[in-house]
């Protein structure tokens, strides 16, 4: 698992893609649903999806799914990342309504079992918002990135570049839906971000 990592992180993904294989048959000797196998499949899942194999990264994720809802039941993080994952893949490869359920589903499980305001809602928001924007559907999108932001700029945890993105992806679809003025506001506040981050940089 540490090499497959090393070699996602140096982005030698077909190397991945080799060592996360011979992991998994490891972790399958303590089981088939040992929850070391699903760690492992996900982690093989993100090697494919970064050399473009969507089709073989999916069949990884449910598998997954799979092991995580027989060990931890239907709400639990794993459970919740994991159908992130999947939602994401479907969305990448323009399957909108495969990834509306498990995005939407990966948002419940997420607001109940961290709360409403967690950056980790923040990223599921996000993710879910992004497929109503592909799907045109400027109005669905828009309260949820308001969302974000606030999630955004109340959370310790975020960075300048966390809200500018928060505040560029909210002000693109208040563009969308005519509302110029609003969005001429947050655009505003993102630039005035920018310049902040610019003026604090090291040598100025």
């Amino acid at each position: 698992m540490a090499a497959g990592q090393r070699a996602i992180a140096q982005g030698q993904y077909a190397d991945a893609e080799r060592i996360f294989k011979a992991a998994i048959l490891k972790a399958e000797a303590f089981g088939q649903k040992d929850r070391r196998v699903a760690i492992t499949l996900n982690q093989l899942a993100q090697a494919y999806a970064a050399q473009g194999k969507y089709v073989e990264a999916e069949p990884a994720y449910v598998r997954a799914l799979e092991i995580y809802e027989a060990v931890y039941g239907e709400r639990h993080l794993d459970v919740a990342a994991t159908l992130n994952n999947l939602g994401v893949l479907h969305r990448m490869h323009g399957q909108y309504a495969d990834a509306l359920p498990l995005l939407t589903r990966a948002l419940a499980i997420k607001e109940s079992l961290l709360g409403p305001e967690h950056p980790d809602v923040a990223l599921s928001l996000s993710n879910l918002a992004a497929v109503y924007v592909a799907q045109s559907r400027y109005a669905d999108a828009a309260p949820l990135y308001q969302r974000v932001l606030a999630i955004r700029e109340h959370s310790k945890d975020s960075s300048h570049q966390d809200v500018v993105k928060a505040l560029g992806d909210y002000a693109a679809v208040l563009r969308k839906l005519h509302q110029d003025a609003a969005a001429g506001e947050v655009e505003a506040r993102a630039q005035s971000l920018r310049m902040m981050q610019e003026s604090r940089a090291p040598g100025r």
